[in-house]
């Protein structure tokens, strides 16, 4: 498995590898990384889709990236994926997936299509008091001390920020900056997450930091992203024979290991009360999905709060399994161990009427029933207690949703603390209750909240408690390598695995990305897996970095004032010499 970028590797078809017809494939979870992982074995790999089987323990694939209705609650999305352009390997699929939408048309085409009609941008992207505008105006207000904390963070190695909390690098002035709360309820950061994690998105994203405040540099899909990516990717695989197989809880991996080599022997599972077991030789190849972020997710109603649920992690014990029989598979508690530290609860509410929307109207801007980008991402409500935010996407959000209905997502990262309107912690709060903090945020006249809250929507609340497990501070050997040295027939997948290339978690691009390695290495593939798009190398995107933080105060380069200016006048320049237009 190589990187690679440019034409010419991302048009190549691979040849048929060797042995091919002689192998299976088997795939533990049906998340985005397993339904990714089997198209590139049937696309790229050449494999037939009969002689792949995945194993979910739900009733319905997709993992993190669900939609769901619920007659008696309501519609449900625990969380939402935000994408950009420079998504590669999740591109390089969805090329390939037809469209459910646009007949001869792909996902990737329809999505495309859909963001050049319909650009995504903010235009009020925090609140204070009760609705009002909070006055960003697209500021970072980083100070010089907090602005060469940023800088030290970008430059640093990635051993110098191991097992390192961001408020270790990161001193009182950047918390209160804008910076900062753009970034952490974006990503859905706290102080106590991963340093590390966080010079890896500033490496990821840094062509993006002027989109920051207003969300211009982010893309979404029509529908909420089950309906959007997931149904037309297991479609296609269904039509290329891939077996599903729901209801099954893989219990255990067995392995034969040995110095310098390491293969699955065999896969364990429990269905419906009765185990069950599949031998494995060299050319079974198993793909396995460790760790869940939404693991333990539980559901409360209009009524009733969701509860946090510590128990027993089917996922999270499978991969202390596996991970008991050798270094290098991993260390799973250094990421679900601490379930304060990586929980938050969202919550979905649908309006049921037009009398929440005109509020939402009055912040976004915008008619929430266009059909078009509404909020443009999330709103953020400032002073709230809980660091609420919020987001209406492109309405409506699911095919079967009624005309007249808004579905809203919430979500909170202060989950224990009392709320500024119900003097409760999230955590405790019915979906009725949720909605009333919402409302209050929202600039809901007081005496109005509580009939709104009871009569004008319906909140179904999500605790999830490890949903930021990903972001706990971690070093090398924490995760393990996609496919680990001296694997011969299995490779890990998912967020939790280690991607050779300098990619990020908590993307749907990491996912993906995963998947590909993993294929491309198993199967010897001959075509590369893109790189991550290089914008930590490009010397203009680095310059227009480093200016937009300083919120328009001038970029100090040494030198008289007319290079000064030419380097400046060229930051967008395609060519040395050539001013940009």
């Amino acid at each position: 498995m190589y990187y690679g970028s440019g034409n010419y590797e991302a048009f190549a078809r691979p040849r048929k590898p060797e042995g091919v017809d002689n192998k299976t494939a088997w795939f533990v979870g049906a998340g985005l990384a397993a339904l990714s992982g089997a198209a590139f074995l049937i696309r790229d790999g050449h494999m037939r889709g009969d002689r792949i089987t995945i194993l979910e323990r739900l009733k319905i694939p997709g993992g993190a990236l669900d939609g769901k209705q619920e007659l008696d609650r309501g519609f449900v999305v625990r969380g939402g994926r935000e994408m950009e352009d420079h998504f590669e390997c999740l591109w390089d699929l969805f090329r390939s997936i037809p469209s459910l939408e646009i007949e001869g048309a792909s996902v990737l085409d329809e999505f495309y299509w859909l963001n050049k009609d319909d650009p995504n941008y903010s235009l009020q992207r925090a609140t204070v008091n009760q609705g009002q505008d909070a006055r960003t105006d697209g500021l970072f207000t980083l100070n010089e001390k907090a602005q060469k904390e940023l800088i030290t963070i970008f430059l640093a190695s990635r051993e110098e920020m191991e097992n390192k909390r961001i408020d270790e690098v990161f001193g009182r002035d950047f918390f209160y900056s804008n910076f900062w709360l753009y970034w952490r309820t974006m990503f859905a950061f706290e102080e106590w997450h991963s340093a590390l994690e966080m010079k890896l998105y500033l490496h990821r994203f840094i062509h993006h930091i002027g989109g920051l405040p207003d969300f211009s540099a982010l893309k979404f899909t029509k529908y909420n992203q089950y309906e959007s990516l997931v149904l037309p990717l297991c479609k296609w695989l269904a039509d290329q024979g891939v077996k599903f197989r729901y209801s099954v809880e893989v219990t255990d991996v067995d392995f034969d290991i040995q110095p310098g080599y390491k293969q699955a022997s065999g896969i364990q599972w429990l269905q419906a009360g009765v185990t069950g077991r599949v031998d494995l030789g060299v050319d079974d190849l198993v793909f396995m999905t460790i760790g869940s972020l939404t693991e333990n997710s539980d559901e409360g109603d209009h009524h009733t709060p969701a509860r946090l649920d510590e128990g027993p992690a089917p996922a999270w014990d499978l991969w202390r399994r596996i991970a008991a029989k050798d270094a290098a598979f991993g260390r799973p508690d250094v990421f679900g161990g601490n379930i304060p530290a990586t929980k938050w609860e969202s919550a979905t509410i649908t309006t049921l009427d037009a009398r929440i929307p005109a509020y939402i109207s009055k912040i976004a801007k915008r008619d929430p029933f266009s059909g078009k980008v509404v909020t443009g991402g999330i709103v953020t409500a400032k002073d709230s207690r809980w660091l609420l935010s919020w987001t209406v996407n492109r309405q409506p959000h699911f095919k079967h949703q009624p005309s007249d209905q808004i579905v809203v997502w919430v979500y909170s990262l202060f989950v224990d603390k009392p709320g500024d309107y119900v003097n409760k912690p999230m955590q405790d709060c019915t979906g009725e209750e949720i909605a009333q903090e919402w409302l209050y945020h929202l600039g809901v006249p007081v005496e109005d909240i509580p009939r709104l809250a009871a009569t004008a929507a319906k909140t179904v609340p999500v605790m999830m408690p490890y949903v930021t497990s990903f972001f706990m501070p971690r070093q090398a050997g924490d995760r393990p390598n996609v496919v680990p040295e001296g694997a011969v027939n299995f490779a890990f997948i998912g967020q939790f695995a280690e991607s050779a290339e300098r990619d990020c978690i908590f993307t749907t691009e990491y996912s993906v990305r995963t998947a590909m390695e993993a294929v491309y290495t198993l199967l010897n593939v001959e075509r590369s897996v893109p790189e991550v798009f290089n914008s930590s190398y490009d010397i203009r995107k680095l310059l227009a970095a480093i200016g937009r933080p300083r919120d328009g105060k001038e970029v100090q380069i040494p030198g008289p004032a007319f290079l000064r200016q030419l380097v400046l006048k060229n930051i967008d320049a395609t060519e040395p010499g050539r001013t940009a237009q």
